[in-house]
């Protein structure tokens, strides 16, 4: 399936007061988006040398503040330079794995969460035993990008080993989520914001009333729950991905038994980006390709 880009949907949109004929980004509003999170989001999307202030279009300064952000257009007003954020954002799907380090990374973070920590669901009980079919361990920071997690030394963040597998298999750095749920997270349609209260955030319509909701005390308390510094990360990249110019391509679905993957990749966008994403989640799953990970 032809990758579609982030932008369709947008109500927000993002200008330089200096020359409003080119949008810089935008977002999907969905809710508990604050104009003090998009002052947030904004600082993300684009690189500033000094101050700046964000005005509507009636030309009335937003404050930042815990009121709700309204859709329309915002123009930034900066004292000294600014420029887009080219940062590469780290290109990820759902991709099917299987393997030992999954499964221990899988059964340590199934172990603490016993539910969907976005949702809420708890895993049933079917004939005393937990049943977690439709639900997935998902890696905050992707398995498939082992080198630049020890590239940039990650793993300074974790404190609590794996039983194998690296650093990057920590239970640090997972979350247990329904298998929808888990989709979006990898694609960055949903995202969650450590910064306001551990904020739930997503970068698409919102059918089930999941946005502006906060992660519950029972994650907070946990002396095991995933570390900010990832999630932080997480949010980053989903900023990165959905709210810069036209909006990034999305690859929405794995690849079937039978179809030619490869062609299919060569002859899209981001044709290496996606190449050696789907060659180290597979491979990455099975074996540690980078044994020094720690």
């Amino acid at each position: 399936m032809a990758p579609r880009n982030r932008s369709p949907g947008r109500d927000v949109h993002v200008y330089d007061a200096n020359d409003p004929s080119t949008v810089l980004g935008g977002l999907i509003l969905a809710n508990g988006i604050t104009n003090a999170n998009f002052y947030s989001m904004v600082e993300i999307l684009v690189l500033f040398t000094d101050t700046f202030f964000l005005r509507d279009e009636d030309d009335t300064k937003i404050e930042r503040d815990d009121h709700p952000l309204q859709s329309g257009k915002y123009y930034i007003v900066a004292t000294g330079s600014f420029e887009i954020n080219n940062e590469q954002w780290l290109l990820r799907m759902m991709s099917r794995q299987t393997g030992t380090r999954i499964q221990s990374f899988g059964n340590a973070v199934r172990s603490r969460d016993r539910r969907c920590v976005i949702s809420g669901k708890e895993v049933p009980v079917i004939g005393g035993e937990l049943y977690y079919k439709g639900f997935q361990a998902a890696h905050i920071f992707p398995l498939a990008y082992q080198g630049h997690w020890i590239e940039n030394n990650y793993s300074r963040w974790i404190t609590i080993a794996p039983a194998n597998g690296g650093s990057i298999n920590s239970v640090q750095n997972g979350l247990l989520l329904r298998s929808d749920i888990h989709e979006l997270f990898d694609s960055y349609d949903l995202s969650i914001n450590p910064d306001d209260n551990y904020k739930i955030i997503l970068f698409m319509p919102d059918s089930e009333g999941l946005s502006g909701k906060h992660l519950d005390q029972r994650f907070l308390n946990d002396p095991q729950r995933p570390v900010d510094q990832l999630l932080r990360w997480h949010f980053r990249q989903a900023v990165l991905a959905n709210m810069r110019g036209a909006g990034e391509p999305m690859f929405e679905h794995d690849f079937p038994p039978g179809s030619d993957m490869v062609g299919d990749i060569l002859h899209g966008p981001k044709a290496a980006e996606r190449m050696e994403f789907e060659l180290f989640s597979r491979l990455g799953a099975q074996v540690e390709l980078f044994p020094a990970a720690g």
